[in-house]
């Protein structure tokens, strides 16, 4: 089979990878000038590793993206580390992650406080999560935590996350989050664009072509094969697995039914917007996590990396997150870079008194106005299939992993998927899962 991947972000790396140790002939597509897709790095050039233009890190549960890292030889560049994850409430962080932190967070009361805790237990042994599709996080979590649980605590995540949507999120989606979330991060030596590279390197060594700044205008069928349009010319294929967004998708495929059209019309999304700061000074203490209220501040995370990696790869860097998911409409997606960073340090010094601007060093924005799904009740049953109306053509994007939330861990599973299917193997055959 002459299969054309398109896109070489982590879920394009592991279908080309799968396909090509399969011993087909691949072709993969990237119309950004290296792999990684969200997870794609950049650097300052005083440093030895690359950074994420989005914040990533791993969970220890994240089963399918570290099965390929130890199939692939990088499993010994796996780092793990217990850095502080914490909410910002009235004017101070407070740590979250663990039994004893919960029990001590003064914003809720203690009743309410042991009720959360028996409530995140139980979501966290729970395996049955459709039952939960058709209530929403925030009746689900006023019940069975308290009001002021939900009013602190979940609130803020979901309205920080979903916006106006907030209230109609499903249960199942906050339990997936709470379901797999582990204390412990992982993160990769080198970041993970070092792994996105050596996927590209490795697939390129098993006989794959990799093309960067490749854009494709269109798939389409054509008697046996499938035809792709690409700015360098048109390719002759057997099948092509896309693993871009919904949206995208139903403008690149030829021949896709109106039905079918429809429903991914009726997907809808958020974008992200997030700074990263070089400071000379750290912003936070010992906190790697800091989750904001929407309510009262700009943005809804600040991240310091280098209090969960060391600061030497970075030549010394203090780095920082500041970020967003936001409609993309939003006008961030259009304002000057300074514009949006200056609204950003008018609240910085709310976080700690000391901070000034003559602290940043240097700073990047990266925006991309496709970063997280927005997932209705009852989802499940609107997800599109991985085998297109088209046939030989597959979508796997991030829309189709719920309940499961965005992530390089599901990127990489629905993509070995894709290719098992692809190739005509069973599902559960895909290798890692």
């Amino acid at each position: 089979m002459r299969a054309c991947v398109i896109g070489a972000g982590f879920a394009g790396l592991a279908a080309a990878h799968d396909l090509v140790r399969d011993g087909h002939e691949v072709v993969l597509l990237e119309r950004m000038d290296q792999p990684g897709g969200l997870a794609a790095g950049f650097a300052d050039p005083s440093w030895s590793w690359q950074l994420e233009r989005f914040y990533h890190h791993l969970f220890a549960t994240d089963d399918a993206i570290l099965a390929l890292a130890r199939e692939t030889g990088f499993g010994p560049r796996v780092l793990s580390r217990r850095p502080v994850t914490a909410l910002f409430y009235r004017g101070r962080p407070y740590a979250l992650d663990g039994p004893l932190p919960v029990l001590r967070f003064p914003g809720v009361p203690f009743l309410d406080r042991v009720r959360m805790g028996l409530a995140v237990a139980y979501l966290k042994a729970a395996r049955d999560w459709r039952r939960l599709e058709h209530v929403t996080a925030a009746e689900w979590t006023r019940r069975w935590m308290g009001d002021a649980a939900y009013r602190v605590i979940w609130q803020p995540l979901l309205e920080g996350k979903f916006g106006a949507d907030a209230e109609a999120v499903p249960m199942s989606w906050l339990w997936a989050r709470l379901h797999k979330r582990s204390m412990r991060l992982l993160y990769f030596e080198g970041g993970f664009h070092a792994f996105a590279e050596h996927l590209a390197q490795l697939i390129r060594q098993g006989g794959a072509t990799v093309r960067y700044g490749a854009h494709v205008a269109r798939v389409e069928r054509r008697g046996d094969g499938l035809t792709v349009t690409t700015d360098a010319g048109d390719l002759e294929v057997d099948a092509v697995i896309a693993t871009v967004g919904p949206h995208l998708f139903s403008r690149m495929v030829a021949g896709l039914p109106h039905d079918y059209l429809a429903g991914l019309a009726r997907m809808r999304h958020l974008g992200a917007v997030v700074g990263v700061l070089a400071l000379r000074q750290r912003l936070m203490d010992e906190v790697y996590w800091l989750s904001m209220d929407k309510r009262d501040f700009p943005f809804l995370a600040v991240v310091e990396h280098t209090n969960f990696m060391d600061r030497e790869p970075y030549g010394g860097d203090h780095l920082v997150y500041v970020g967003d998911y936001l409609p993309p409409e939003h006008r961030y997606f259009h304002l000057a870079d300074e514009d949006v960073l200056g609204e950003w340090y008018a609240a910085l010094p709310r976080i700690n008194a000391a901070f000034d601007p003559s602290w940043v060093r240097r700073t990047w924005l990266f925006r991309s106005t496709y970063a997280q799904p927005v997932v209705p009740l009852g989802f499940s049953q609107h997800i599109p299939p991985l085998a297109s109306p088209v046939p030989g053509v597959y979508l796997a994007s991030m829309s189709q992993v719920y309940p499961w939330d965005r992530g390089t861990n599901y990127a990489v599973e629905i993509g070995r998927r894709a290719a098992a299917l692809a190739a005509g193997r069973p599902l559960e055959a895909a290798a890692g899962l």
